[in-house]
């Protein structure tokens, strides 16, 4: 069936028709009354298949009461998604003869002031101002429930004080049900909707965040390279970057420049922790081009970063180090980062690379200490983050530095590239985590190879 022709046989002319003519169908005959009642259920069940438009819903809705229990007013407040009272969509079902009290109902409730941030128990107050208001009539309250969250409230209006309650009629709880599931799936519709911008959104923050990392590793002469961040989620707090401290220069003579080489963490992981790492990341490229030492500029950067990490309640650790071509010498400066593991060739074994210093955002006057080395050919050092080491699998047991230094050093025994060297640690870190186990926090790894 096509959309225009739905649009048709359910529109609020076509249902009232409908249920005018079978209206002469007596409900007192318990055959004919059941026949009725299952045109009725089929043509509802259908609406809410088909459509998810509340309003059109709660007309048909208040149709269908208005034609089984025509002697009864009967008064819906939905709520919408956020729990509130759903004031567009209001409605009251009830013959002619009723119209005058209709007017009233309608304006008791104009009336009464809601709070802007409805609470379920300011409903008591305005059901006692109706039943003030309204004495000549017994008035029952049915609560709008589902999944266990009330979706709205429904009063019935009825001149028989002593008659059964209505909330013993089958007819009436099938439709009342029925409103339940039509109101619960729009909210649905709603959150669902929501939750499809946000996920627009995180992916296209996650997209900008890719293109902040450097899309291919420089070439720096003597030296081999390989870098890769693999986030726990889709924005990350991890952060590394490659940086030749002379502008303006050709790219040949760049490859003999000083670089500097950074590695980062900003506390936890999602949104939150990737724009602040955005935001580092503009500081420090501009602390970069002063030329300073890595203590000053780690010492500088925290100063800048201070406040704004201050009022987000989170630090970052950073490595930050500045390589020479030439002379081949490595000066670093650590902000309580993970040390870089070192692999000296000539010695066949694993140094850390350390300097004193404290976490950037925490202390104002924090100080900062450099180090330095000289690197020989087939020297490596490896940095990484603490979610590599920090990686679990489900037993509970972290993949730690240990684990990490020792298949490290089996790797740069062999005449591995860096690009290998770093898919065969993500690889121990894949089968280490075991199927179908994610990172718990980003893992970032850059590998600096002297050929």
């Amino acid at each position: 069936m096509k959309n225009n022709q739905k649009e048709k046989l359910f529109s609020n002319k076509f249902i009232q028709n409908f249920l005018d003519n079978e209206s002469k169908i007596s409900f007192k005959n318990k055959n004919k009354n059941k026949i009725k009642f299952t045109e009725i259920a089929s043509s509802l069940a259908y609406y809410l298949k088909s459509f998810s438009n509340v309003n059109k819903l709660l007309d048909y809705t208040c149709l269908i009461f208005k034609h089984i229990f025509n002697e009864k007013i009967i008064f819906i407040i939905p709520l919408n998604y956020e729990g509130e009272i759903w004031y567009e969509n209001i409605k009251i079902s009830a013959n002619d003869e009723f119209s005058k009290i209709q007017e009233d109902i309608q304006s008791c409730f104009n009336k009464f002031n809601f709070s802007k941030n409805f609470k379920i128990k300011e409903i008591f107050t305005f059901e006692n101002a109706l039943i003030n208001n309204f004495k000549e009539y017994r008035i029952e309250t049915e609560k709008i429930l589902s999944r266990g969250k009330c979706r709205g409230f429904i009063y019935i209006f009825s001149k028989d004080l002593s008659g059964n309650s209505i909330a013993d009629d089958y007819h009436f709880n099938f439709v009342k049900n029925s409103l339940a599931v039509g109101l619960e799936n729009s909210c649905l519709i709603k959150t669902k909707k929501k939750h499809e911008n946000v996920d627009r959104e995180i992916s296209t923050g996650a997209e900008i965040q890719s293109q902040l990392l450097p899309d291919y590793c420089p070439s720096i002469y003597g030296v081999d390279l390989a870098a890769h961040c693999r986030p726990a989620l889709k924005l990350g707090g991890d952060y590394y970057d490659f940086m030749c401290l002379k502008t303006n220069i050709s790219e040949k003579r760049k490859e003999k420049s000083r670089w500097a080489l950074v590695i980062g963490d900003v506390m936890g992981k999602g949104i939150p922790a990737g724009l602040l790492m955005t935001m580092l990341r503009g500081m420090l490229r501009a602390e970069v081009l002063t030329g300073l030492p890595p203590d000053r500029i780690l010492h500088d950067l925290n100063q800048l970063a201070i406040n704004d990490l201050d009022q987000s309640h989170r630090f970052v650790t950073l490595f930050y180090s500045d390589y020479d071509p030439r002379t081949r010498k490595l000066r670093f400066a650590n902000a309580a980062h993970n040390p870089p593991l070192l692999w000296k060739s000539s010695e066949q074994k694993i140094i850390k690379l350390d300097a004193e210093g404290f976490v950037l955002g925490l202390q104002k006057d924090a100080e900062y200490q450099c180090g330095e080395i000289k690197l020989s050919e087939n020297d490596l050092v490896l940095y990484y983050t603490d979610g590599v080491i920090d990686t679990s699998n489900s037993s509970g047991e972290r993949f730690d530095e240990k684990r990490l230094i020792k298949n490290l050093t089996k790797l740069c025994k062999q005449s591995f590239t860096s690009q290998e060297i770093l898919n065969k640690i993500f690889k121990k870190l894949d089968d280490f985590t075991g199927q179908n186990r994610h990172l718990e926090d980003d893992a970032s790894m850059v590998i600096f190879q002297l050929k």
